[in-house]
């Protein structure tokens, strides 16, 4: 038995498969910038970031300085019962680092599912409304409530919040209605849609993705969330954006929202906010998030190390100008990509900003029918070629590697993506090798 397989056992009978979703038989023993090294030394492009989280790459030197030195006399593990500079220093700094008006407050966790959970319970003790709305194919956490408001878990069999409403997200590939500008009648249908639930007038929050990411990709026609701002002004609901996995410079910007100009009243953050450590962030109104005492606790929130790390990555995002790096990257790597779609039957749409990119692969052209199997195979051959991407809505390849890719891994990367989708559409990866990798 090899060394990878040996590895890949003892996972097998050692942790829980609750927790698993896996795409390829991937065994890691380290990494370094954007590259990933196995066990036994093969070297992997990463253009996943570990779903957003690594976006600064691997191993960079300002996290690990900071790391250290917060991890020499730390003042104790968390900011639940006591203060310490770099727990307040975070919050300071990021009610800086993001736009907005007003008396605000910080809350600051482990990942972005307790962010956006704290978010949603916080506005219904606020406003003593108990609705919710967020959009089908839509993801914001995997635990409590933001798990039962997620519609990618919903329709893999999770029960939903009894006071959710699902809206629909406009798709500009797969508009929803008809008319002589499809795409524009469905942002209109859309925000006709949450019009019609906002005025009933018990809608607590309405959160939104800038980018939905889990459920394909989809980046919205531009003018959605502008509309989408006016449309809960207009009935006084809290309008909350999730910048958990493609905030913080990945799209070009240093907040996915700026996309669209709007300034949501809360935002929330997480991945890429702690550089792979567990950290995440909700700005939010005082009125909204500054009670009652001990509503969300969790006894390591607001850790030193974390909280160190966090206030080093608003600084690099800042000092390295990443968001401008990131928009330069993802215009040569769309381009590159929309060069391959020219002469493939199998790729039906490339979209994105930065280095948020969806890939969306089809039977055909014609038809633009889904193809969820070609995904899988095509995600597969992508590791055996010597990068790590995943596939998202079924048949939507995400790509988001980490933000410092270099020019010269751009182009590896797409070279690695044609040769895989024309090796996985040519009958290269068998259906018994990709079995028991199960994914989305």
């Amino acid at each position: 038995m090899s060394a990878i397989d040996d590895l890949l056992e003892r996972d097998r009978n050692a942790v829980a498969g609750i927790e698993k979703l896996r795409f390829f038989p991937i065994a890691l023993e380290s990494g370094k910038g954007c590259w990933l090294t196995e066990v036994g030394g093969r070297k992997l492009l990463d253009l996943s970031a570990t779903w957003t989280a690594c976006g600064l790459g691997h191993g960079h030197p300002k996290i690990i300085e900071a790391m250290t030195r917060a991890a020499q006399t730390p003042p104790g593990a968390g900011g639940l019962s006591a203060v310490h500079p770099d727990s307040v220093g975070f919050a300071e700094e990021l009610l800086d680092f993001t736009p907005g008006t007003g008396d605000r407050r910080v809350y600051f966790g482990h990942a972005g599912t307790d962010a956006n959970d704290v978010v949603f319970r916080a506005a219904r003790m606020a406003t003593g409304k108990k609705r919710i709305v967020t959009f089908k194919l839509g993801y914001h956490g995997g635990l409590g409530v933001s798990m039962r408001v997620s519609g990618v878990h919903i329709d893999g069999g999770t029960e939903p919040d009894p006071d959710l409403y699902l809206a629909t997200y406009p798709n500009p590939f797969r508009p929803h209605a008809d008319g002589p500008d499809p795409v524009a009648a469905s942002l209109e249908a859309s925000i006709a849609e949450i019009d019609a639930e906002l005025a009933k007038g018990d809608v607590a929050i309405l959160m939104a993705e800038p980018i939905l990411s889990d459920g394909g990709m989809i980046v919205p026609p531009k003018g959605f969330l502008t509309a989408l701002s006016e449309t809960c002004r207009k009935h006084d609901v809290l309008l909350a954006i999730d910048e958990v996995k493609m905030g913080l410079g990945r799209p070009g910007v240093r907040h996915a929202f700026q996309l669209d100009g709007i300034v949501p009243d809360i935002v929330t953050f997480g991945k890429l906010i702690g550089s792979g450590l567990p950290l995440s962030a909700a700005v939010a109104p005082a009125w909204v998030i500054d009670g009652p005492p001990a509503a969300a606790l969790l006894t390591t929130a607001g850790n030193p190390i974390c909280t160190a790390v966090g206030r080093q990555v608003m600084r690099t995002l800042v000092e390295e100008d990443i968001p401008a790096r990131a928009g330069r990257a993802g215009t040569r790597f769309m381009a590159g990509l929309r060069e391959v779609m020219e002469t493939s039957p199998v790729i039906g749409d490339i979209r994105g900003a930065g280095l948020a990119i969806g890939l969306e692969l089809v039977t055909d052209k014609e038809t633009n029918a889904p193809d969820a199997a070609l995904a899988t195979k095509v995600v597969y051959r992508a590791f055996e070629l010597g990068a790590v991407v995943h596939y998202v809505g079924g048949n939507t390849l995400e790509i988001t590697p980490p933000l410092i890719i270099s020019d010269e891994e751009v182009d590896i990367a797409v070279d690695i993506l044609s040769r895989a989708i024309a090796d996985a559409a040519a009958g290269m990866v068998s259906d018994e090798a990709v079995a028991p990798f199960a994914g989305w």
